[in-house]
């Protein structure tokens, strides 16, 4: 593999990472998806055909694009509340426009 290949690799698997870091999430029991990506990016490509490299980039780059397509479409739904509970999301932006002007939302009484 020359160096432009190299340095595509590496930013497909950086881009890679973030997003199912971002999407999937860094908590203990969903590491194997990381352990999973990082295997396959480890192996080594000696004995392997240009052309089959090529698959295994456009399919690393292409699961990036799918991942961040279907976290933008969930945030789609809750911004035009498709039958969606939306609760819990109104608190955090109204907390969030509260915080930002320097004021803080009362507790509300649960019983």
């Amino acid at each position: 593999m020359g160096s432009g290949e190299a340095l595509k690799a590496a930013r497909v698997y950086r881009e890679l990472m973030k997003t199912v870091k971002k999407n999937i999430g860094k908590e203990e029991h969903k590491t194997h998806f990381r352990d999973f990506i990082k295997s396959e990016f480890r192996k080594d490509g000696g004995g392997l055909e240009p052309s089959f490299i090529q698959q295994k980039m456009k399919l690393a780059s292409d699961y990036t694009y799918l991942l961040n397509s279907v976290h933008h479409h969930q945030d789609l739904l809750f911004t035009y509340n498709i039958a969606v509970d939306r609760t819990d999301e109104m608190k955090k932006v109204l907390g969030k426009s509260a915080a930002s002007v320097g004021l803080q939302l009362p507790e509300v009484y649960q019983p």
